[in-house]
């Protein structure tokens, strides 16, 4: 079974588009509409299927339709409409020094203060205003906390930690 650290979200369905079964895709970055796949996973209940994609056309850089592989009608489509859209990180090119973090790749990784304390796990990335957070959870509490690289002073891939060292009062 694939987890939630052998993925990267890399868009969402939107609406069914047609009566043959073609549903939307707005990608979160142009990159990964240029990433050639056989198939995309998508979330349903927290696990990861893998979907055959039978076809797809592009309506601008970031958007498309796609048709997956024994999604015949409208109706079938429109049942993952809001579904987010996954790869393996291993599809995913890394991001190139000139290239903004892509601050998604950090989900599933555990973040420390700067005084040790275990912040949480990273379970997703709001990037809905011009200030990216972090979605940190630890327990049943969320914190939101800037993902910035002022903040960030150690990041071990191997563990998957990465330590910021945080303003007084911004986690309290």
């Amino acid at each position: 079974m694939i987890t939630k650290d052998e993925v990267i979200r890399i868009g969402k369905l939107k609406k069914s588009h047609g009566i043959k079964g073609e549903i939307s895709l707005v990608f979160d970055k142009p990159v990964y509409a240029d990433i050639d796949t056989e198939f995309y996973f998508l979330d349903i209940d927290g696990i990861f299927v893998p979907f055959l994609l039978e076809e797809i056309s592009f309506t601008t850089d970031t958007s498309s339709r796609v048709k997956f592989e024994d999604i015949d009608d409208e109706a079938k489509a429109s049942q993952f409409a809001n579904l987010h859209v996954f790869l393996l990180r291993k599809q995913v090119p890394e991001a190139s020094d000139d290239d903004a973090y892509d601050w998604s790749f950090f989900i599933g990784y555990t973040v420390f203060d700067q005084h040790l304390r275990d912040l949480g796990v990273i379970e997703s990335v709001d990037s809905a205003t011009i200030n990216v957070l972090f979605v940190v959870m630890k327990g049943e509490e969320e914190r939101l906390i800037p993902a910035t690289e002022d903040f960030i002073f150690e990041i071990n891939d191997d563990k998957k930690i990465i330590r910021m060292n945080l303003p007084d009062g911004l986690i309290e």
